[in-house]
């Protein structure tokens, strides 16, 4: 199942992105498909048909993984 993530790079404005699995702690490089700006739009440095990029995860300040379909349809607790 591909997670959605969001990665904050040292430095950089923050990238989007699909993961086949997420990294583990003994990984040193995380493969990312389809990155782009939180915009959706293309990222300037890459190149044009650009589908996978391998970021070093000591370039990484923190990784956000975003909710998948099926759990943003699971409602939690609700107070009345």
């Amino acid at each position: 199942m591909p997670y959605s993530i969001i990665l904050h790079l040292a430095g950089e404005e923050p990238v989007v992105g699909e993961v086949d699995e997420l990294p583990k702690p003994i990984d040193q490089v995380i493969a990312v498909n389809n990155p782009r700006r939180i915009d959706g739009k293309d990222l300037h440095y890459l190149a044009e048909d650009v589908t996978t990029v391998y970021w070093p995860i000591t370039r990484l300040n923190f990784i956000e993984v975003m909710p998948s379909k099926e759990e943003e349809h699971i409602i939690g607790f609700v107070r009345d």
